[in-house]
C-alpha cells in the first residue's frame, strides 16, 4: 500500500479508537450547559472552547466521531450486501433478468443526484439516525451493484468457471464459491471510498437540518449551530469541520491506497 494509504489508515484509527472510547476521552458531559461561559476560546480547561450554551466542543467533537462511524459503517455493510446480491444476480444470470436490473433499476437511481435524493428520502422519512441510514442505504447500494455486477460478468467467463458447470455445479454454488470471492476485491476499494461518502452524507444532511436533530453532537448540526458566529468565534466551526474533513480524506487516501495495492499494474508501476 502507497504511503497516503498509511496514513489514512492512521487517521481512521485515530478516529476509530476515539469513537470507541468517547467516554473515557471525553472531558466534560456533552450535554452539560453554562451560559455564564458561552463562546469562550480554546483553554488549558475547553480545549476546543465552548458552543453556543457553554458546552465543551472537544467532547461534542468526539461523541460526534461515534455518531459518523455508526452512520458510516452501517450505510456501507448494508449497502455492500444489498449492491453485491443483486449485482451478482445481474451479471450471472444476464438476459431479462440482466436489462431489467441494470437497464431500468439502476438508472432510475442513478438518474437523479445522491445528494439531492437523500434529501428527498430523509423528508419524507422524517428526521433520525435510523431513518437517515436507511435514506443513505437506499441511494448507496447501487455503485456496489455496478461494481459487483462488471465483476461477475467478467469472471463468470474464467475457465475454473466454465470446468465447474461442466462438472455439474449448481448455479448457486458456481455463484457463491467460484465467482463472488475472486470478484470481491474492487468492493473493498467501493466500501473505503463509500465510507467517505457516507460520513460527508450524514454532515450535510444534519447540516441542512435533514439529519440527526439536536442535542446529538453530529458534526453537521455543529457546524449549522455555529456558522452564524464564525466571524467571531470561528473555534466552534472550526473543529468539527476539521473533523469531517479528516475523517473524509482518510478513507479516500484509504481507498486510493487499497486500489493501488490491489491493482498489479499499479502496484508494479
Amino acid at each position: 500500500m502507497s504511503r497516503l494509504g498509511y496514513i489514512g489508515l492512521f487517521i481512521a484509527g485515530l478516529f476509530i479508537l476515539a469513537a470507541i472510547f468517547a467516554p473515557f476521552i471525553a472531558t466534560h458531559d456533552i450535554a452539560a450547559q453554562n451560559l455564564e461561559m458561552r463562546y469562550f476560546p480554546p483553554s488549558a480547561e475547553h480545549w476546543f472552547g465552548t458552543d453556543a450554551l457553554g458546552r465543551d466542543v472537544f467532547s461534542r467533537v468526539i461523541y460526534g466521531a461515534r455518531i459518523s462511524l455508526e452512520v458510516g459503517i452501517t450505510v456501507v455493510v448494508v449497502s455492500a450486501i444489498f449492491g453485491t446480491v443483486i449485482g451478482a444476480i445481474a451479471g450471472f444470470y444476464g438476459g431479462f433478468v440482466d436489462k431489467f436490473l441494470s437497464g431500468y433499476i439502476f438508472n432510475v437511481f442513478l438518474a437523479f443526484p445522491g445528494l439531492l435524493l437523500a434529501i428527498a428520502l430523509v423528508a419524507f422519512l422524517g428526521t433520525g439516525q435510523g431513518k437517515l441510514i436507511a435514506a443513505l442505504c437506499i441511494i448507496g447500494w447501487v455503485g456496489y451493484a455496478r461494481v459487483m455486477r462488471g465483476q461477475v460478468l467478467k469472471v463468470r467467463e474464467y475457465d475454473y468457471v466454465l470446468a465447474a458447470r461442466a462438472l455439474g455445479a449448481s448455479n448457486m454454488r458456481i455463484l457463491f464459491t467460484h465467482i463472488l470471492p475472486n470478484a470481491v476485491q474492487p468492493l473493498i476499494v467501493q466500501a473505503s471510498l463509500g465510507m467517505a461518502g457516507a460520513v460527508l452524507s450524514e454532515a450535510s444532511l444534519s447540516f441542512l437540518g435533514l439529519g440527526i436533530p439536536p442535542p446529538a453532537p453530529s458534526w453537521g448540526t455543529m457546524i449549522d449551530e455555529a456558522r452564524q458566529m464564525f466571524s467571531s468565534s470561528p473555534h466552534v466551526l472550526f473543529f468539527p469541520g476539521v473533523a469531517i474533513a479528516m475523517t473524509v480524506l482518510a478513507f479516500n487516501f484509504i481507498g486510493d491506497g487499497l486500489r493501488e495495492y490491489l491493482d498489479p499494474k499499479q502496484r508494479a508501476r
